[in-house]
């Protein structure tokens, strides 16, 4: 199965985006994309219903919350909308498209012009968090140290010098934005961009601050702190807003993503939320049964062997695995049994094992070896499944 794009990369918005520029971010390429624009395009109206289950997942505050902290792991309960009619999609996000897919595409429309009062803002920086399985159990705080662009300490990020003022950009008006109508067959098409003179600010400056020459930024090293959540996975991630790079000239700040790896354990192998330990006993010790100590997330523990004991036996500790993301409980900790069969024996040893090995119970009978037999084909079921 393909991995599924992020959600902000889909609508092609940063991660800082307001409702209303998702919105106009999907309405864009759902024009794009539509299927009478794109007649018999199966990548078109894939690419359509894509950008729809972003804008469903980014426009609702708590889908969007659960997607921003978790991923597409934490959208795993969320019910999404089947579309089986491409029109269908319209008709639930009827207040974005007006009375008509077509109205703006090809009448012109008519749209309001804002003025920009924040300048452009800044990128998001993505850091790669190592864990320990423990501290995946437990939950954890962590502080690193970035660098990143921060707000300029002399104009306080206005990029202007202290004192000095600006005017209306000649270009855009004041807009931040310059706008180009062409037409064609289909209608009137008006292409917006960002004024490049005004950086979109819609205004000018005319004396640049000495420390930073008017990006109203400055390269710095900020520690961030991160509060790891018990129970995330490989590839989880966290997005702490407002803590990544600074905007250009008192623009936003973007994010800092933070993904998770776990760190190899040097006892245990994790399955979801349970952990696995491979305990290895003596042939004596799986035949007469008693108690072995085994590692756990928290500590060491005792467990009850039972006198014969097979090999490839699980053993289950409830709940010392790793707590449920976003749900109560925890998982388990498994022991699997595995017979230690030594490669050296002195001449005694050797000698003995030769005088148990005629003794009737220590060879299987025939029942034993069908049972052993139900046991691996159950096994191999369960591994499989």
């Amino acid at each position: 199965m393909a991995t599924k794009r992020d959600y902000y990369d889909v609508l092609g918005v940063s991660r800082s985006a307001s409702a209303e520029e998702i919105k106009k971010a999907y309405r864009k390429l759902a024009l794009q994309y539509h299927p009478d624009r794109n007649p018999n395009n199966k990548e078109a109206e894939e690419k359509f219903k894509e950008a729809t289950e972003a804008y469903e997942a980014l426009s609702d505050p708590e889908k969007r919350r659960r997607f921003d902290q978790y991923g597409h792991s934490g959208m795993r309960s969320t019910d999404f909308h089947t579309y089986t009619d491409i029109h269908d999609i319209f008709s639930n996000f009827g207040d974005i498209f007006g009375g008509t897919i077509f109205e703006d595409m090809f009448t012109g429309g008519s749209r309001q012009q804002r003025r920009r009062d924040e300048g452009e803002a800044g990128s998001d920086l993505r850091v790669t968090l190592k864990l320990t399985l423990e501290e995946i159990a437990s939950g954890v705080e962590k502080k690193i140290k970035i660098k990143k662009w921060m707000a300029c300490e002399t104009c306080r990020g206005s990029g202007a010098k202290p004192g000095s003022s600006t005017t209306t950009c000649p270009h855009c008006g004041g807009t931040g934005e310059l706008r180009q109508v062409s037409r064609s067959v289909f209608g009137q098409f008006v292409n917006i961009t960002t004024c490049l003179h005004c950086g979109g600010s819609g205004q000018i400056i005319k004396e640049h601050c000495p420390n930073c020459r008017g990006e109203g930024r400055t390269q710095g090293e900020a520690t961030i702190k991160i509060s790891v959540p018990a129970g995330i996975s490989d590839g989880n991630y966290l997005t702490l807003r407002g803590q990544g790079n600074a905007g250009r000239r008192s623009g936003p700040a973007g994010d800092v993503i933070v993904e998770f790896e776990e760190l190899q354990h040097e006892y245990f192998v994790r399955n979801g939320d349970d952990v696995i330990y491979n305990a290895l006993i003596s042939f004596p010790e799986a035949t007469l049964g008693g108690e072995i100590e085994v590692p756990t997330l928290t500590g060491r523990a005792r467990v009850k062997i039972d006198a014969g004991t097979m090999p490839g036996k699980m053993l289950r500790m409830k709940e010392k695995g790793i707590p449920r993301l976003n749900g109560y409980g925890r998982g388990d900790q498994l022991i699997r049994i595995q017979v230690w069969v030594p490669s050296k024996l002195n001449a005694r040893e050797k000698e003995f094992l030769r005088q148990l090995a005629e003794g009737k119970h220590l060879l299987p009978s025939e029942e034993d070896k069908k049972k052993n037999k139900s046991f691996f084909s159950a096994w191999r079921e369960s591994a499989s499944g």
